[in-house]
């Protein structure tokens, strides 16, 4: 048995094994092709839409890495009201989203009550959609409160299951031990919960990468969002080189590989340092794409980092220049809540 096959069978692998993967291309096509395979097993050629509205710009963390951390004062802030966040849902359930994602820094404004009303009107007037929301970190009784609202689905990536590195990429206000248990309180409540990492973040080593992944295997998430760490003007690390491509598409594969049943994104960042990118994701195993719903007004203000495409792109525009890539490479986009096959696996 190679180490692709051992992979698919036994969902693991040494520490060794996984880092003969990340380090060398001996194994990157046959990786690339199993994980496709795995994918059109589960998923068929299905690609999800998820519709995203990036709600606020205003943050009250200073993370090392990120555009909008509460340090950088050459941003101009913003935040959606009510009625925009619903004229975005309107606009994306007649283009065939059902489901919406909200995301936004951690913004004191938005308080429990506003979010709850904010999903309450959500959930009143589309029955039939996802409601994810990706607002970092609350306390349960938060969590719980939204999930009551209507809320379905939670987004929040652990960034890197290394205290050590954690604390290389946040301020002390921040930390790895809360964050993780941000994610359990969010399972044990019942939301489809995803979480994730930066490839390439600065000071991350292949060893951190594993620990991701083992991380991963305890939390066994619903979704993974995986995408090249990318610099932001006017932060600590906007001068160091993005993440590569290689690499990530190959932290994908092994993922896909790793948990069959995962919604796992072709993210906006890949796209933005290879044209290709998000192309090459899905070949990789990636099977869902989160084109942006938000007033095309705001959308170069959510600069989590430099560069991003598709900001100039008005809502329809941008769900058809997907569609059409999505075909390009192979797949089609559905129109469907897209939940996470997890009940064909026993985990």
């Amino acid at each position: 048995m190679n180490i692709i096959e051992e992979l698919k069978s036994n969902k693991n692998l040494s520490d060794e094994q996984f880092k003969l993967l990340l380090e060398t291309d001996t194994y990157k096509e046959d990786l690339f092709k199993q994980a496709d395979i795995v994918r059109q097993q589960v998923y068929g050629k299905d690609v999800y839409l998820r519709g995203l509205i990036e709600f606020t710009n205003y943050c009250k963390n200073g993370c090392y890495y990120c555009g909008i951390n509460c340090t950088n004062k050459n941003i101009k802030r913003y935040r959606l009201t009510k009625d925009e966040i619903l004229q975005c849902c309107k606009d994306g359930y007649a283009l065939g989203y059902r489901t919406f994602v909200l995301q936004g820094g951690e913004d004191p404004f938005f308080t429990d009550d506003i979010i709850c009303d904010i999903v309450s009107a959500i959930r009143q007037n589309y029955k039939d959609c996802a409601i994810t929301l990706s607002i970092g970190e609350k306390s349960k009784e938060s969590y719980l409160a939204y999930f009551k609202a209507g809320a379905n689905r939670f987004l929040l990536r652990h960034e890197t299951a290394n205290e050590e590195h954690y604390k290389k990429l946040h301020p002390e206000s921040l930390s790895l031990k809360n964050r993780k248990q941000c994610l359990f309180n969010l399972k044990e409540i019942g939301y489809q919960v995803g979480s994730g990492f930066m490839v390439g973040s600065p000071y991350q080593t292949i060893e951190n990468i594993i620990e991701d992944f083992r991380f991963l295997q305890e939390l066994k998430p619903d979704m993974i969002g995986i995408g090249p760490f990318i610099p932001a003007q006017n932060t600590k690390f906007e001068k160091f080189e993005h993440g590569k491509l290689n690499l990530t598409l190959k932290i994908i594969s092994i993922l896909r590989l790793l948990f069959p049943y995962a919604l796992i994104p072709s993210t906006t960042a890949l796209g933005t340092i290879d044209p290709q990118g998000r192309e090459l994701g899905l070949k990789s195993g990636a099977n869902v794409v989160m084109p942006n719903l938000s007033p095309t007004k705001y959308r170069n203000l959510y600069t989590l980092y430099d560069d991003k495409i598709c900001t100039n792109e008005e809502a329809a525009e941008c769900r058809g220049c997907l569609e059409r890539r999505v075909s390009l490479a192979g797949y089609k986009v559905v129109t469907d809540i897209g939940n996470p096959k997890t009940a064909m696996y026993n985990l």
